[in-house]
């Protein structure tokens, strides 16, 4: 069975946040320890494969330190 392909707001979310981390120099475990998150969740959200509540985004951006406008602003267009 295929997987199915990421939602294309997902996917853009998903690289804004890989990018915000990887800039700040943490693994996916890292992350999801400071953010209180499972790595898996953060991988998924990365991977596009899930849709992240404003509960995670303002976790994952309090996590790297950034205002949540920054996760998801324009990740739509």
């Amino acid at each position: 069975m295929e997987k199915p392909t990421p939602d294309p707001c997902c996917a853009a979310f998903g690289r804004r946040l890989r990018s915000l981390r990887e800039e700040r120099g943490l693994s996916q475990e890292q992350l999801a320890h400071i953010a209180g998150l499972d790595r898996t969740y953060v991988s998924s959200c990365e991977a596009g494969r899930r849709n992240a509540t404003i509960k995670t985004v303002e976790r994952l951006s309090r996590a790297l330190q950034v205002d949540p406008a920054a996760l998801v602003s324009d990740v739509c267009k």
